[in-house]
């Protein structure tokens, strides 16, 4: 699997907060200039007003929020393995070609603005959250159906090209056969075709004629061989084409099902050019389909993310909406711990008495919770805050 292309952090505080350390510094200030050494891009992540529904109402989205977030996440990761598969994982290639509405995906990140015509935001939040999710959802389905039809189009052009490299007990005869190679016409007589190995032409020279009754007498003959195998010719009474198919077969020969038809041949020369063409055509649909897939998903998944913050901004800091969003560009992956530490150092005192910040920054229980401090969940962060690589 391909590497993430970014890191980012989406963090979400209140808009009067300040960092303990220096509680008269701008948020956005202190972010930049002291977050991971200032080694952190900040941008503000642009999110609007929605129509707020009940207390009941956002709870309840923001358990269907964590959970689609986490599929339309999933789809992404998805959509880079069918086009790495499709770029036969050249992967400068294919973080080239990323885009999101038309820009670098980081681009669109870092500077993500809310599709109002596509997601009008007087509509109530239920309505968007399906509107965005079906969308995504029904593009993750096409993509998965037209990547198992390509497939299947791929394993059949394999198939028409083994035909045609493989040895003579294998290979389409199309190209190898003639009509002077078979009795045709005949209501009695039928033609043979047999792959002999090489080291046991002596014995089937010897025996063919006694296999079974009525094979014409030294009617096999040669029409070609290569490394491995004789490809013979022989003659006998239709009645018992079936029972010397079976006498060869437990002779360790290898007859080949072929009778000689015209049509037939046409058809088998046509079958790699048709594989070829259908696997090629597909490939490049798929190849469409992803790309769109990628921008349309990648875009509605930051459209989610822009929810579920407004979602649990509101639930955690209350109303009316009062909160600084913003995107931070980690400097690698390996970043976000450190990133998270640094917050929880300066900003942990948002989650209230019940929660304190060990020297490792991270939240520990408040000791006088007593039988309490159970309930208190150890993963809980005491600010909106949410980690997205960037595939």
């Amino acid at each position: 699997m391909s590497e993430s292309i970014a890191s980012y952090v989406l963090l979400s505080l209140p808009s009067k907060a300040a960092p303990e350390s220096a509680p008269t510094t701008d948020i956005n200030e202190w972010l930049e200039q002291n977050l991971l050494n200032g080694k952190s891009q900040i941008n503000k992540f642009q999110i609007p007003s929605f129509k707020i529904g009940t207390l009941d109402q956002l709870v309840l989205q923001s358990e269907e929020l964590s959970k689609i977030d986490e599929q339309l996440a999933g789809s992404v990761v998805k959509i880079v393995e069918v086009l790495s598969s499709l770029y036969d994982y050249n992967y400068p290639l294919i973080n080239s070609i990323k885009k999101v509405d038309d820009k670098f995906v980081t681009d669109f990140a870092e500077h993500f603005q809310w599709k109002n015509a596509k997601f009008k935001l007087t509509d109530p939040l239920s309505k968007l959250i399906d509107l965005i999710s079906n969308e995504a959802f029904q593009l993750d389905t096409d993509v998965r159906n037209a990547f198992t039809n390509y497939n299947t189009a791929k394993s059949n052009l394999t198939a028409a090209e083994r035909k045609q490299s493989g040895d003579l007990s294998v290979k389409s005869l199309h190209d190898v056969v003639k009509a002077s190679d078979f009795v045709l016409g005949s209501d009695h007589l039928q033609t043979v075709l047999v792959a002999v190995p090489k080291n046991l032409q002596k014995e089937f020279l010897n025996t063919y004629e006694s296999l079974v009754q009525f094979v014409v007498p030294r009617s096999a003959k040669i029409i070609t061989d290569d490394k491995e195998y004789y490809l013979y010719g022989v003659t006998l009474f239709k009645k018992y084409v079936q029972e010397f198919l079976h006498a060869l077969r437990e002779r360790k020969y290898v007859p080949r099902d072929f009778v000689y038809s015209e049509e037939l041949l046409q058809e088998l020369k046509e079958e790699h050019d048709i594989a070829a063409k259908n696997e090629n055509r597909l490939k490049n649909d798929l190849i469409r389909l992803s790309r769109a897939a990628y921008s349309d998903i990648t875009s509605n998944w930051f459209h989610l993310k822009a929810i579920r913050i407004f979602v649990e901004s509101v639930l955690r800091y209350g109303l009316p909406p009062d909160f600084n969003s913003t995107i931070i560009k980690l400097p690698t992956s390996k970043s976000l711990e450190k990133a998270k530490q640094e917050l929880f150092q300066e900003f942990g005192y948002l989650g209230g008495n019940a929660f304190s910040v060990d020297k490792k920054g991270k939240v520990k229980k408040d000791s006088s919770l007593n039988e309490y401090a159970s309930l208190v969940d150890t993963e809980y962060e005491p600010f909106v805050i949410y980690p997205v690589e960037i595939k």
